[in-house]
Order: structure tokens, then C-alpha cells, then sequence
């Protein structure tokens, strides 16, 4: 099996963490690229693709029989096929792609029909992780749950009733949780965060989801937790 992947330097690092290579039967190529040379992809090769949300147009150049692995914390894979008015699809898996959550022992993966998990099985067999199907919706459920926690933390913080410290030692002991709300928004990114949130409103426009304008601003800065 050899497996193409596109992502940036950071992804890439965390794919080689939780699939270190030298696993027998199994090669890889790393592209920090948007395009997919002729090339360098065969219609046997399995594509774990960090970046076809941001150009979700992309999804027409893979051919039918091609396994593709979309990260989709914001996108829902019927509307990706659905955009591209797309008749014959390429055997389309979601993935939990963001900082962190991807090198978990469970892959988060969310299928485009259920014809699809025939292939998820053989390949993450072949990988040797165990996974999760969850439904097909924008954000999943680790995204959409983590970034609407730390939606609620900021605020928490623009009402300045408590600090950042305190907002994450409140949550760590009070619920449990293994990192406070600002602890996961600097691994998972502000910007992760801002565009997680902000797809789940568009999609649902469910309140709970609406981004707090501390949060916007901390992301339209460049701003550090």
C-alpha cells in the first residue's frame, strides 16, 4: 500500500508520529503541495489530503476507484460531492485532521456513504489504528465539543470575571478534562478554532456556536492565548 500525503510541515510531523514509516507493505510520499502531479499519484494509492477544504474543487481531479482521506473538521462530505456536482466520486473518508487530534490512538472519521467503510477497514487495518465513524456533519463531534468549550471560555474572559489561569485550572479540576479551554486553543491554533466555530454556526446557526467577538479579534490580530 503506498500512501500520498498532502499537508503542511506541521501535519506531516504529526502523520510521521502516529504512522511512523518502516511498517511493512506500507510506503509513503509527502507533498506540501495543493497539486497532484499525474505522477505522482496512482489510482491504487491511498491519499490522506490535510488540505481539500481549502480548495474543495480539487475533489473532481481524483478518479473514481482513488481512496481519499479529507480532513473534515469543517466540511461535511455530501456538500463537498454536491459542490462539485460530482456524479462518481472517489471513495471519500473524513478525518479529524486538526493539531493534536489527529496522532490520537482512535481515528475520528466520518464516511460519505456506507459503501465507504469497506476500505476505511482495510486501510486502517493496514495501519494499525483503531477508528471512530461518526456522522457526516460539519465539525464532527472532537471539534465541534473542544472549540465550543473554549468558545464559552473567551467569554468567560471578555466579561473579565477570571483570568486565564483560573479559566483553565476551574476546567481541569472542575470537570476533568485533561487541558483547560486556552491550553487547546494554542495546540489546536486560533485559527482552527475561528473556522471550526464559524462552520458549525453557518451550518446550524445554533447560538452555542456563534464565535465570541474576543475569540474573532484575538484571530483577526494573529494574536497569542
Amino acid at each position: 500500500m503506498h500512501i500520498v500525503v498532502l499537508s503542511g510541515p506541521e501535519m506531516a510531523a504529526e502523520f510521521q508520529q502516529k504512522f511512523p514509516e518502516g511498517k511493512e507493505g506500507i510506503t509513503y510520499t509527502f507533498l506540501h503541495s495543493h497539486s497532484l502531479l499525474d505522477e505522482q499519484l496512482n489510482p491504487s494509492d491511498v491519499v490522506f489530503d490535510f488540505l481539500l477544504h481549502e480548495q474543495p474543487e480539487r475533489l473532481s481531479l481524483y478518479a473514481p476507484e482513488q481512496v481519499v482521506f479529507c480532513n473534515a473538521a469543517t466540511v461535511q462530505l455530501a456538500s463537498l460531492v454536491h459542490q462539485n456536482d460530482l456524479e462518481e466520486p472517489c471513495t471519500l473518508i473524513g478525518f479529524n485532521g486538526l493539531p493534536t487530534l489527529f496522532n490520537r490512538p482512535v481515528l475520528e472519521v466520518s464516511l460519505l456513504h456506507s459503501g465507504c467503510e469497506a476500505k476505511l477497514k482495510e486501510v486502517c487495518d493496514a495501519l494499525g489504528t483503531d477508528y471512530l465513524v461518526v456522522d457526516d456533519r460539519v465539525g464532527m463531534v472532537t471539534p465541534r465539543m473542544i472549540c465550543m468549550i473554549i468558545n464559552e471560555a473567551f467569554y468567560t474572559l471578555q466579561e473579565k470575571t477570571a483570568s486565564v489561569e483560573d479559566i483553565d485550572q476551574g476546567m481541569k479540576l472542575g470537570t476533568n478534562y485533561p487541558k483547560g479551554p486556552f491550553e487547546w486553543a494554542r495546540q489546536l491554533g486560533i485559527e482552527n478554532v475561528y473556522k471550526v466555530l464559524q462552520a458549525v454556526y453557518e451550518d446550524t446557526k445554533e447560538e452555542r456556536y456563534k464565535v465570541c467577538p474576543l475569540l474573532k479579534t484575538k484571530y483577526l490580530k494573529g494574536e497569542a492565548v
